[in-house]
């Protein structure tokens, strides 16, 4: 093949500067650092701006949504193309055969005539189409019209007419969901005044009463307003009965009391409300670590006899209104009880002729069990839960026998991680879960689906190539569709046997040819050992698309170190926003140290009454493994950012390792435990409220700042409380620190959006660059 001069140039450029590959190399040359002009800088603020756009819908075949028929024995699926252009495919999941679905040249010329309008193959007027079991016919809609097509002579006509396409539900299923939060930021905390709740009317299962409470005990009433059959006795006003649970025969009542916590509220100013006016006072219930929460009880109370007896039981503590549920034998019911602090769960049963309980899941934890990845599965056609605990080190599901109170058996085993249950079939004694970590040599978080019977044995893997994988059964469950890929690999689409896994074809592969033209490139995956010398730590690289391995950039990390997850992106994508950021003359980086979820339990326990870590020591290892092969990557100018957790974070590298890091950005962080909702913050840092808390307060190390710090916070952010950043504002300013800080009016809980995204960009070319952004107060901008 013949070069260019330009080519040629770039190719002797490149084998110079390095040897091997662009994955795996060390580089030989000396890089000097990188200093834009000005008019170098002001084209890179617009290639960033610009990427998002560059790179949209470049990518095709990323996504495979399927439409079954005939019995799970033929799918259809569009693919959207280039220009607007659009194929359909038909797959045979006997042999995997795939081919169009219909000869859409053949129909264009057919529905043109019938329709008197021009259509091209390439460009049907429709996007959704159903076939006839026996494939011979096949209807579709243009606008209101309902039109029928014979597939043997392609004779189109129209049918009828049917409601437009914007008021009818689309065929588009739900993304696959994990049973845990939402792994991008904490998850909202639960509203007390839901929590509250107290039911106003509740009917009993055989219809025949309804209940109400008055003057806090419970009122038992004939239906349709009828005499009272039934009063309480228990509840008293320090005490009251808030809520009843019905058992199933209509006999008994579990009234919930409850002893109300401390309420105590946060507020927020509305500085420029959008009618204008003066400011406005915002308050709500707000619980931080330590405050009296919500406890509650319980009484049986039997309609046949008119007893009442207390439930023998530790109060629920952690201001959560419990949950029952109702054995078959109408004489029992569980509930669940995570001890305040987070050491302890049980699932405890109560017998209800005389109140006494077992525990008969009991699980324990010398620091902390991890709620936010908490499984329980009761089981319907027997006396078994299936649970998830780490108590062999690793995240497994396990079988108990309620009517034991035993563990029958550990369902699960090994050194990697079970994320998820997608369905539990009792009959075949079978659960279908998704897990991470099972296939040596390969990134541990990424995803793989499997099958497994209730006594552990017969495992199989329904997923096999090295990416992360989401699945789609068929409506029968004969088949699946998984879809894998990673960072650096587009997706695949595989149809595959669900009895026992077997691939039966791989039928698509994405298209990223336009989207390389334009430049792009893979993101690196990047190993590294952590601070234990053995554990690898894996992250990712984003660098400028013409990056110049001469020089030398400086590194951005871009931080979450949340518990409750594991943050780097595993999948394709065109656009990361690190990349953008990359584009100004960076590597930027995004890792998973120690302390954050989807490894070992010991791995995460690095966070236990110790959040101020952030796994900063693994961080900064695996950032000093990535110069060390790449030279053009400054391990003496890295800056680092992040919202919310991410932002304490991001405070917290330069208030406690300000040899390393020197310019940080933080966004509506939570600088103190103390200040933020409880239940998060109680769930690592632990309960009672220990000094460890003040110590790793990033307010209470103001003092220890060095380097640069931009803080910004949304004045109206109901997640982490404004007054965390303020109050470190506070303590900075009277530690006479130097620092930056923007109060966003009117914003919630939020990185910045456009602004903070300018901002940030701005403080990071100015401190780690040495050059001024551009001017946009200027009259030409």
């Amino acid at each position: 093949m013949l070069l260019g001069k330009v080519g040629l140039a770039l190719l002797v450029g490149f084998l110079s500067g390095h040897s091997g590959t662009a994955s795996g190399v060390h580089w030989k040359t000396k890089a000097v650092r990188y200093i834009p002009s000005p008019e170098e800088i002001r084209s890179a603020y617009a290639r960033a701006d610009q990427l998002p756009d560059l790179l949209k819908n470049k990518a095709y075949k990323l996504r495979i949504i399927p439409h079954w028929f005939d019995k799970d024995q033929h799918f259809w699926y569009r693919n959207d193309l280039k220009d607007g252009t659009k194929e359909f495919i038909g797959v045979d999941t006997r042999t995997g055969r795939r081919a169009p679905a219909f000869d859409q040249g053949r129909l264009a010329e057919s529905l043109s005539q019938a329709a008197s309008k021009v259509y091209s193959a390439s460009q049907l007027p429709f996007s959704d189409i159903e076939f006839s079991d026996d494939r011979t016919t096949m209807t579709f809609r243009i606008g209101t019209a309902q039109w029928k097509c014979d597939l043997k002579s392609y004779n189109c006509v129209q049918i009828g007419t049917v409601q437009p396409l914007s008021t009818v539900a689309r065929d588009i299923p739900e993304p696959d969901r994990e049973w845990t939060n939402p792994s991008y930021s904490e998850p909202e905390m639960v509203s007390a005044v839901q929590r509250r709740r107290v039911p106003r009317d509740l009917g009993s299962p055989d219809g025949k009463f309804t209940v109400s409470i008055v003057d806090n005990n419970i009122h038992v009433s004939e239906k349709d307003g009828g005499k009272d059959v039934y009063v309480s006795k228990a509840g008293q006003a320090t005490n009251p009965f808030v809520g009843v649970n019905w058992s199933p025969d209509s006999k008994q009542l579990v009234g919930i009391r409850r002893q109300n916590g401390d309420h105590k509220e946060v507020y927020l100013v509305e500085s420029s409300p959008k009618e204008g006016g003066r400011a406005k006072l915002h308050s709500r219930v707000y619980d931080l670590p330590g405050d009296k929460l919500d406890v509650y009880d319980m009484v049986l109370l039997d309609l046949v006899n008119g007893s009442e007896t207390k439930v023998d039981m530790e109060p629920i503590d952690t201001g959560d209104y419990p949950g029952i549920r109702w054995n078959r034998d109408n004489k029992r019911f569980t509930y669940e009880k995570t001890d305040r602090g987070h050491g302890r769960f049980r699932v405890i049963e109560v017998n209800c002729q005389n109140g006494q309980t077992k525990a008969v899941v009991d699980d324990k934890a010398k620091t902390f069990l991890d709620i936010t990845s908490q499984y329980v599965n009761y089981c319907k056609e027997s006396d078994e839960i299936i649970w998830r605990s780490e108590q062999d080190g690793w995240g497994h599901l396990y079988l108990t026998d309620t009517t034991k109170g035993t563990v029958e058996n550990q369902i699960t085993k090994g050194p990697w991680v079970v994320r998820g249950v997608d369905k539990i079939d009792e009959k075949s004694r079978q659960i279908w879960f998704h897990a991470s970590g099972m296939n040596e040599g390969q990134d541990p978080y990424l995803m793989n689906y499997y099958r497994v019977n209730f006594n552990g044995t017969g495992l199989i893997p329904l997923t096999e190539g090295n990416g992360n994988h989401s699945i789609q059964y068929s409506p029968t469950n004969q088949f699946l569709i998984d879809t894998y890929s990673r960072i650096d690999k587009e997706p695949v689409h595989e149809l595959r046997r669900v009895s026992d896994g077997k691939l039966i074809s791989l039928f698509e592969k994405a298209d990223i040819s336009q989207l390389k033209a334009t430049g792009w490139k893979y993101p690196e995956v990047f190993v590294a050992k952590g601070r234990d010398g053995s554990t690898d730590i894996w992250g990712m690289v984003c660098r400028p698309i013409h990056f110049d391995p001469n020089k030398k950039y400086p590194i951005i990390e871009n931080i979450y170190a949340g518990p409750q997850d594991s943050f780097v992106p595993k999948s394709f994508n065109a656009f990361f926003r690190m990349q953008a950021l990359a584009e100004l003359g960076f590597i930027v980086i995004q890792t998973d140290g120690m302390g954050t979820r989807n490894r070992s339990k010991a791995f995460h326990d690095v966070c236990w009454h110790n959040l101020a870590d952030a796994g900063f020591p693994d961080r900064i290892l695996w950032m000093k493994a990535l110069s060390a092969r790449y030279p053009y990557a400054d391990i003496d100018r890295v800056g680092v950012y992040g919202t919310s957790a991410g932002g304490q974070n991001s405070t917290g590298a330069v208030l406690f390792h300000p040899e390393f890091y020197k310019v940080a950005v933080s966004s509506c962080g939570c600088h103190d435990n103390r200040m933020d909702k409880v239940w998060w913050n109680e769930q690592w840092m632990g309960y009672p409220v220990g000094p460890w808390y003040a110590e790793q307060s990033n307010i209470t190390n103001a003092a220890k700042l060095k380097g640069h710090l931009l803080l910004m916070v949304g004045e109206m952010d109901t997640n982490v409380p404004p007054e965390s950043t303020l109050r470190l504002v506070d303590a900075l300013l009277k530690a006479k620190k130097d620092f930056d800080f923007l109060m966003l009016p009117g914003f919630d809980h939020t990185d910045g959006g456009p602004m903070g995204e300018r901002k940030r960009r701005d403080y990071f070319v100015h401190h780690l660059i040495g050059v001024e952004p551009p001017e946009r107060n200027s009259v030409d901008q």
